[in-house]
């Protein structure tokens, strides 16, 4: 596989202490593959916002998430695919917190698949094991079908704490 392209760094001086540097990308992949928890924000057919914690892995340059189909995510996703994944650190004056904005695409491609459930139980243990039927995850043991979707970062920011620094990656 080869490697992953660097996206543009750009620091943002309004939003960073003085001497501060970019964050590198490949920090910030690390952080994303390490991440337990991510928040995702989804439009409603509203437009209002929907936002809820949820589960996430990454592979092949992307995060991929899951979610039922009859779920608010999933019915927000078939009218706007447009979210942003956020993950970080709770806290003030320590750490990074990441923002990455994409499109939301349904994965159904069952080896893909494959290699994602077995990528949600490394990560996340026995409890998240699934199967892969019909071009989606299927819980253990007959349990719910759960819809898979691939967001490739378009934009990702970083929000270093500490030393306050602003990190903008540009794709594409």
């Amino acid at each position: 596989m080869e490697p992953e392209p660097e996206p543009q760094s750009r620091l943002d001086p309004r939003y960073s202490d003085e001497g501060a540097t970019a964050a590198s990308w490949s920090d910030a992949v690390a952080r994303l593959e390490q991440a337990e928890l991510f928040w995702l924000t989804t439009v409603r057919p509203d437009g209002r916002p929907h936002v809820t914690p949820l589960l996430a892995v990454r592979q092949d340059d992307a995060l991929y998430f899951c979610t039922g189909p009859a779920e608010r995510k999933a019915k927000n996703l078939a009218a706007n695919r447009n979210v942003v994944l956020t993950t970080g650190r709770n806290t003030l004056h320590e750490g990074i917190d990441l923002v990455v904005e994409g499109e939301a695409v349904r994965e159904t491609d069952e080896p893909r698949l494959r290699r994602l459930a077995e990528a949600y139980e490394t990560k996340y243990g026995p409890d998240w094991h699934f199967d892969v039927r019909d071009g989606a995850f299927q819980g253990a043991g007959g349990g719910d079908r759960a819809l898979v979707f691939r967001v490739a970062p378009s934009t990702a920011f970083g929000f270093g704490k500490g030393v306050y620094s602003q990190t903008r990656w540009l794709f594409g």
